[in-house]
């Protein structure tokens, strides 16, 4: 799991203050970008990262873009934490760390490459990231323990986790979701990249997941659907709530905005031609260049 701790460790958090802003890493910090600006870099640095000689897990870095943009750019405030449980989407995450300024942004150029600190998995002693990737399932675990922490603590920082809905398949997961149920934990949102594709098919033919909202429903949690592609929509069902654990099911398209990758199993992981490159960013309204920034 990997888990994004924005601002300091200590004092109380500030209302709607873009994550990552007062971290030592920025030197010069800039206003943060818009969710839809943050979103569109993401996607297209996506596309770089996949154009690579390692390629990217493309499909669920791209149908994830709008929810960690508004996360990062509109939402997370010093203190939060943000756990990405569905790790392999890490070039989406190396995008908003790059935007922030918490990791120079022409390192995203060397991604997954001999050398490079950008793994394929965020590793914890990435700027931003405290803890290195681990297997699917355990992220939902983390962000439970966070914010029983938070609450043993007397503190009221929001815990923030990003899970695949392959993972969900993972018998952790509902360990987790029970407990925090249980509890009753104010603070925590779960959202669920639920783009119904995973790397061996439609997860509804590898372990059916459906009905997902009555599922954390029995657990306890509060359950929002949403178009997990609808910025406002987005805005306001991630918002956690002071009575307990939040559930988000965000319905996505896998290799959104690029219409050869979207809805494709192919398009999990894939290692993009330079031609495909070009036209994947055409697709995206950007004019093609070199590098990733």
């Amino acid at each position: 799991m990997a888990v994004a701790t924005t601002g300091p460790s200590h004092p109380p958090p500030q209302p709607h203050t873009p994550a990552g802003t007062d971290s030592p890493a920025r030197k010069d910090p800039a206003p943060a970008p818009s969710a839809a600006s943050m979103a569109q870099r993401i996607r297209q640095d996506v596309i770089r990262m996949a154009g690579g000689p390692e390629g990217a897990h493309v499909g669920g870095s791209l149908s994830c873009a709008d929810l960690v943009a508004v996360l990062y750019a509109e939402l997370l405030r010093p203190g939060d934490s943000f756990v990405l449980s569905k790790g392999h989407a890490a070039p989406a995450l190396y995008s908003a760390l790059a935007q922030l300024g918490l990791i120079p942004a022409d390192e995203l150029d060397g991604y997954a490459r001999p050398g490079s600190r950008l793994f394929g998995h965020p590793p914890y002693d990435l700027p931003g990231v405290d803890f290195a990737t681990g297997s699917l399932g355990h992220g939902l675990g983390l962000s439970v323990g966070l914010a029983l922490a938070e609450r043993l603590s007397g503190g009221d920082r929001h815990v923030y986790t990003l899970l695949g809905d392959g993972e969900l398949q993972e018998g952790s997961v509902w360990e987790a979701a029970l407990l925090a149920g249980h509890r009753g934990l104010p603070g925590l949102v779960a959202a669920v990249d639920r783009n119904g594709l995973q790397i061996t098919g439609a997860t509804e033919d590898c372990v059916a997941l459906e009905p997902l909202d009555a599922k954390f429903a029995a657990f306890g949690w509060q359950v929002r659907g949403v178009d997990g592609h609808d910025l406002a929509a987005l805005r306001e069902a991630l918002r956690p709530s002071p009575s307990g654990p939040v559930a988000v099911i965000a319905r996505t398209v896998k290799g959104r905005g690029v219409p050869f990758l979207e809805r494709r199993v192919a398009g999990h992981y894939a290692k993009l031609k330079p031609a495909l490159v070009r036209r994947a960013l055409a697709a995206l309204g950007r004019p093609a260049t070199d590098g990733a920034s």
